[in-house]
């Protein structure tokens, strides 16, 4: 098969032609439709620490090409699915709360030679991770469903009252997803902060009642401006940089919530007594379930959610390096699908 391997920390993705996967007892092979390119795989390819020859890739959805031995149900070879990218243990106290996610011996789909990724023509998938896509969802909305889970179950990890008003730090693609989430969870008030003129547009197009471009002025001040709330009562934090956490706490209400989504690798310095001065809840998330999964499923099937303004392009194989290295610097693109 075909596919666009990383080589080097910082050098573009090469397109190869690789051995075919093999599907183990419990795993399929799927042939990949459409793959998403995330953030974390840009991050990915400038690490050290990646292996050479890694093919990444953990959006993504297709149809199944080979069923392993022991995989049970009636799944045949022709159906239309996407997958969880999760190969955990199953024998860990993650994996026994149905936490597959949370499994400290899992290895995403895409981030290790022993689970290579969707940036090819075929991906292997846990059976028990799959999940079929209904008529009327097509492939480009399935390879969205991972990253809109992801926004699903930050969304979940709040407790939303109604009406609430609700800031999201960062207008990327999981900021986009929580924002479709917050709206379709009832918030009343849903602003988005985001540096990107292209990106706060993507924002009010998904949903937000408004955005704030943070470099203009004090963000606090603008929120109360747009909404009429003094202070957010939960704010998403979706950027992932040293320093954001602490701006939303200082901005939380009183008893405010503040979900951190952000991945920091670095780190970080907060004020505690500014959280413990209004009793400020801060909660991380990570990944998703199969319920997020099974839940961004059924409201795509039944028109309850439309994440096509987050899909801004979509690319062949061939044009895949090109289109990943030029997300390091255009922001106006959101989530590009690639269609090997």
């Amino acid at each position: 098969m075909r596919a666009a391997v990383f080589q080097e920390a910082g050098k573009p993705l090469v397109i190869e032609t690789v051995p075919d996967p093999i599907p183990g007892p419990d795993q399929m092979i799927l042939e990949v439709a459409q793959a998403g390119i995330c953030g974390s795989d840009l991050h990915m390819a400038e690490s050290p620490h990646m292996p050479s020859g890694l093919i990444m890739g953990h959006e993504f959805a297709g149809t199944i090409a080979a069923l392993g031995r022991d995989v049970a149900g009636s799944w045949k070879v022709g159906d239309r699915v996407t997958a969880l990218p999760l190969n955990a243990c199953n024998d860990c106290s993650a994996c026994e709360r149905n936490l597959p996610a949370l499994c400290s011996h899992n290895l995403f789909t895409g981030t290790s030679l022993l689970a290579q990724g969707a940036f090819a023509q075929l991906v292997g998938a846990r059976a028990a991770m799959v999940q079929r896509l209904p008529d009327g969802v097509g492939f480009a909305e399935g390879a969205m469903v991972e990253p809109l889970a992801v926004g699903h179950h930050i969304v979940s990890m709040a407790d939303m009252p109604a009406r609430a008003a609700v800031l999201v730090i960062g207008g990327g693609p999981i900021g986009m997803a929580v924002t479709l989430f917050a709206r379709h969870a009832g918030a009343g008030h849903v602003v988005v902060s985001e540096r990107s003129s292209d990106r706060r547009a993507l924002a009010k197009a998904i949903g937000a009642t408004a955005v704030i471009d943070p470099q203009a002025g004090d963000v606090g001040a603008a929120f109360a401006r747009l909404t009429g709330v003094e202070r957010p009562q939960i704010i998403f934090e979706c950027v992932g940089v040293p320093g954001m956490l602490g701006q939303a706490i200082e901005l939380a209400d009183v008893r405010g919530q503040v979900i951190v989504a952000g991945v920091v690798m670095k780190e970080d310095m907060i004020l505690p007594i500014v959280a413990l001065g209004k009793e400020v809840t801060i909660r991380y998330s990570q990944a998703y379930t199969e319920r997020d999964f099974e839940a961004v499923i059924d409201a795509l099937a039944k028109g309850r959610i439309d994440p096509r303004p987050i899909h801004t392009s979509t690319v062949s194989l061939d044009e895949m390096p090109q289109a990943f290295e030029a997300l390091r610097t255009q922001p106006r693109e959101c989530k590009v699908l690639v269609r090997p």
